[in-house]
């Protein structure tokens, strides 16, 4: 890593406009934390809330401007979390609701925003509204805050329709009275109907309560899915395209016309605090149609994960820098880029692994590498760190808002051979033999060389880390300015230092493996694709992802110059 530039020092009225700024989203730098993996605080070995808030000045080391928070709500992790009890609280095992608020104060003292996870599509099993569901007659008022159906059949003994959940085995599940109520996902996560007011009430009220609590932003869990048709007779599943398919809005549950009717609401309740709460959008649906939820008027952003599914490919991303930026420029937001999260394999160990026909040919997502618990095809751990920190350097130069995943800064590797007696993913559960799950992505961090858990608590961590995290832990990377932590700590500060107006231009390569391009101030990046050191441009060289042979850019490396 090369770093000639000087840091500089944030003073207290530069934080305090940033965080009065109503445009701080627009290029931000967003720091995941899947609560459960960050840091555990009491020592039972989930992470907690307070762990987070006694490490807010790593986060603040590090120089991100905003925390996405993981789903912290009471839960039975039927998914991770996302399958919600009580949207107005916290999980007893994460903390207290004197907790957050705690946290959050101390968040912002640090100059740092939060964004809270919402997940609107469904409760989970275990919500106050679906156990009145389940002790009341069909068609009462209780039932009708979900979505429950006679079966087909002479007794009614068939699926109201041959719909699969994304988790596997039928979207429907009986209950004892013989109705079935729909679930996209697990049987712990009833979808709410959306179709009525007291659902849509109720989220606005908890819109508020946690804006009221300082929550500066919200990222929408499955925003694509709320609204839905469920005129009968039900569509085959033949005659349905693929989740991201549809370019019409007349799927009966994927990406309909009227959730953008949903969000207009919330972007009004958005607009009622100074400076107004943001919103980001996961929807996974046709390029052509993501601009709508990332309209001024709905939710304002959402999420682009082309460069998360791009192969090492120096067109592929050209390509995909291309659209979105100008997708964006059409809706009026600003583009997202991400590398990793807390439900694809980390990109470190991804772009290590060689290029193969993926289980999901949608994601390059180094599937048959965990179903053969690490072993094949061979990794090569040197190389897709490598090449991680470049993609991510490029990443972090883009306009735009850059999502970064937790230990990602560590340059951590997925961790592939858990035990199944270990596992909690539902998704290895319910397709054994055919999907691992996620687990992998969410052990929890390292923070020490040593120790029962490598710091995260003075107890074991709930899901096995490996001897080999000690290598990647905080405390090893500290005081290294060689590490991935330094760099990434390096080009936070630099990225804040160099950003003005969102502009960006192309630049012919000599290389036509080599990616250029200028921001303003005189601002450039070069990513070399290729496996050849390349020539560089005139300029101040900035940062580097990897050191420079000779004045040249080696392969699989970013270099900022100025």
């Amino acid at each position: 890593m090369t770093s000639t530039a000087s840091p500089q020092v944030q003073s207290a009225a530069d934080m305090e406009a940033r965080m009065q700024d109503p445009h701080w989203w627009r290029q931000a730098a967003v720091y995941q934390i899947y609560p459960r993996s960050f840091a555990d605080s009491n020592g039972d070995g989930i992470g907690d809330l307070p762990g987070i808030t006694s490490r807010i000045p790593y986060l603040k080391s590090l120089g991100v401007d905003a925390v996405w928070l993981s789903p912290f709500y009471p839960s039975a992790l039927a998914d991770g979390g996302y399958d919600v009890d009580d949207y107005r609280n916290v999980d007893p095992k994460l903390g207290t609701l004197a907790d957050f608020d705690e946290m959050i104060a101390a968040l912002h003292a640090a100059g740092i925003k939060l964004i809270a996870d919402i997940v609107p599509n469904h409760t989970s099993n275990r919500h106050a509204w679906f156990q009145e569901a389940l002790a009341s007659p069909k068609g009462s008022a209780a039932r009708n805050r979900y979505i429950f159906r006679d079966g087909l059949g002479p007794n009614g003994d068939e699926p109201p329709s041959d719909w699969d959940s994304v988790f596997g085995g039928p979207a429907w599940e009986r209950t004892e009275d013989g109705q079935w109520y729909m679930h996209i996902f697990a049987k712990e996560q009833p979808d709410l109907n959306w179709d009525n007011r007291e659902v849509r009430d109720d989220f606005l009220t908890t819109l508020r309560f946690w804006s009221d609590r300082g929550v500066d932003g919200f990222r929408v869990d499955v925003a694509h899915a709320l609204t839905k048709d469920m005129t009968e007779p039900l569509a085959s599943k033949a005659d349905l395209g693929a989740e991201n398919d549809n370019n019409n809005g007349k799927h009966p549950f994927w990406d309909r016309d009227e959730v953008h009717e949903v969000f207009a609401e919330w972007r009004r309740v958005f607009n009622e605090y100074t400076p107004p709460r943001t919103a980001v959008a996961e929807a996974w649906v046709h390029a052509d149609r993501r601009a709508r939820y990332a309209s001024p008027e709905g939710l304002g952003q959402a999420f682009n994960f082309d460069l998360l599914k791009a192969d090492w490919n120096h067109g592929q991303f050209r390509d995909i820098i291309t659209k979105n930026l100008a997708e964006a420029k059409l809706s009026g937001a600003s583009s997202t880029w991400v590398f990793s999260n807390h439900d694809v394999v980390r990109h470190a160990t991804r772009y290590g692994l060689p290029v193969s026909a993926p289980a999901d040919p949608d994601r390059q997502d180094g599937s048959a590498w965990l179903m053969s618990g690490g072993k094949e095809p061979v990794l090569d751990h040197t190389l897709g760190e490598r090449r991680a920190r470049a993609v991510s350097q490029l990443m972090l130069a883009l306009p735009g808002s850059a999502y970064l995943y937790q230990g990602e800064e560590l340059g951590l590797h997925e961790v592939a051979d858990i035990a199944d007696e270990h596992r909690q993913d539902p998704t290895f559960f319910r397709n054994k033999g055919v999907d691992i799950g996620r687990d992998g992505c969410r052990v929890p961090l390292p923070w020490t060389m040593e120790g029962i858990s490598f710091g995260f608590g003075s107890g074991g961590a709930h899901l096995p880390q490996p001897e080999w995290f000690g290598r990647y832990a905080v405390e090893a990377q500290e005081d290294d300015p060689a590490s991935s932590l330094s760099f990434y700590r390096r080009a936070l500060e630099l990225r804040r230092e160099l950003q003005t107006e969102e502009g960006f231009e192309w630049i012919a390569a000599a290389s036509p493996e080599v990616l250029h391009f200028t921001r303003p101030n005189g601002w450039q990046c070069v990513t070399n694709f290729g496996s050849t050191p390349a020539n560089l441009p005139a300029g101040k060289v900035l940062l580097s992802s990897s050191p420079l042979q000779d004045g040249m850019l080696p392969g699989a490396a970013t270099v900022w110059l100025i």
